[in-house]
């Protein structure tokens, strides 16, 4: 991947991270009435799930050229019962650079940002595994992780892929407290 391609992918991490930590304390707040179920689906229908009842959607803000997120798009979902976030981002691959849907040299790039930027972002973040995986042909890494965010800890699981000239970033943010609630989850995103 090329020092452009990695540049806007730890953009677009930022961009989540960012948002994620804003995120866990809305979660928290009453907002929108949550719908029965929230379809998701990213890089053209080869990732999608459907997350379980009780999760809100709000689109996040749209990337932009001043900050090298230009065409970043993508959802938060929160779920203020269980004060569980999701976020799914999605972005062009700089440069016109296509990927294919199991691309080990993407992923590994992708996730070796994603680690560096985590790192720099969160002062307790703390890896405690990484996963590839295949989901319907399409290469996805996961990394599980721990960090203080919105005044807690919270576990995180993030799935990285990326299919043509697209990548997304799917994030799950739980309290550190819902273990067995953060499993259960994962198990649903993933199909499991």
């Amino acid at each position: 991947m090329s020092f452009s391609g990695r540049k806007s992918l730890l953009l677009l991490l930022l961009t989540v991270v960012s948002l994620s930590i804003l995120s866990v304390n809305a979660a928290s707040r009453p907002g929108s009435q949550p719908a029965n179920t929230e379809k998701v689906s990213m890089l053209d229908g080869k990732l999608s799930f459907t997350l379980p009842k009780g999760f809100s959607a709000s689109a996040l803000p749209a990337g932009s050229e001043a900050d090298g997120t230009a065409g970043a798009s993508g959802t938060l979902y929160s779920n203020a019962t269980t004060r569980t976030v999701v976020i799914a981002a999605q972005n062009s691959i700089p440069n016109g650079t296509q990927v294919k849907d199991n691309d080990s040299a993407f992923l590994d790039a992708a996730v070796s940002g994603f680690l560096s930027q985590q790192a720099a972002a969160l002062p307790d973040f703390s890896k405690q595994s990484e996963k590839s995986m295949t989901l319907k042909g399409l290469g996805v890494r996961q990394i599980d992780s721990t960090a203080t965010q919105g005044g807690g800890q919270t576990l995180n699981s993030t799935l990285i892929a990326g299919s043509g000239p697209r990548m997304a970033v799917i994030q799950v943010i739980s309290r550190a407290a819902d273990k067995a609630g953060h499993a259960a989850l994962m198990k649903h995103i993933l199909g499991q």
